[in-house]
Order: C-alpha cells, then sequence, then structure tokens
C-alpha cells in the first residue's frame, strides 16, 4: 500500500514548478500503478500552450478558476470545481488561470517520471524506460 501526504510532497523533487504551474507529483512511474498521479495549481493570469502527444490526461477541477481553448476548433470550455475535463485524443489546447488560483487533480496514462515541463511545443517527452 501506498500512502502520501501531499504536505509532504511540497518543497521536494516531486514538486514540479513554472512561471505558469506548480505540480506536486503524489504518484509516478516508479511507483508502477500504471498511470500518475498530481496535484497542479495553475497560477492567476496565466496562459500555458500543452499539446501531450505521448499521454492521455484527465483531469478534474477542485477550486479556482480558468479556462481551456482547444487549438483545432478553438472551443473555450470554463473550468471550476466540479468541472472534469480528458484529453483523450492528445488535445493541443491553451490553458488559462483565472482571477484565483486554480487548483486539479491530474491523471496521465502512461505514467510521468516526475521531473517533466513541457516543451516549446506544449509536450512532455515519453519514458520509454522499463521501471523494474
Amino acid at each position: 500500500m501506498i500512502v502520501r501526504d501531499i504536505k509532504d510532497i511540497a518543497g521536494t523533487e516531486n514538486e514540479v514548478s513554472t512561471p505558469t504551474w506548480t505540480s506536486r507529483r503524489v504518484l509516478l512511474k516508479k511507483d508502477g500503478m500504471g498511470f500518475s498521479f498530481h496535484e497542479t495549481i495553475i497560477h492567476p493570469g496565466t496562459e500555458t500552450h500543452i499539446w501531450y502527444k505521448n499521454h492521455v490526461e484527465a483531469v478534474w477541477c477542485i477550486e479556482g478558476d480558468g479556462e481551456i481553448e482547444t487549438v483545432a476548433d478553438g472551443k473555450v470550455y470554463k473550468l471550476g470545481p466540479g468541472v472534469v475535463y480528458a484529453l483523450n485524443d492528445n488535445d493541443e489546447h491553451y490553458l488559462r488561470g483565472g482571477k484565483e488560483p486554480l487548483r486539479v487533480i491530474c491523471v496521465f496514462n502512461p505514467p510521468l517520471t516526475g521531473q517533466e515541463v513541457h516543451d516549446a511545443d506544449g509536450v512532455y517527452p515519453l519514458d520509454e524506460a522499463k521501471v523494474a
């Protein structure tokens, strides 16, 4: 059994930050669950270009506000507590923070290793290493 407290992740190597978001990586590839699990805070007034070519992601918005805009069709979806969105087609999008920090819970498949940040195309690299 794996039991972790989010408070124990803050300030460690499993908390990754950029100017637009801070992600606490709770479960990672090395945990052998087949997915990774994260708590992420999207900073107010920011915009992040994201295009997970190598991953699918499900996101549950817990608190705060923001929006997501899909590049393919320009649709904009408001985000707030209780909203869930799934990037089931590797959807290229813009994620924008609103007036308040947007706190989300994310699940990735395949799982992340822990230190990923978006490249110039908004992509997380695919880790092809096997986990023992």
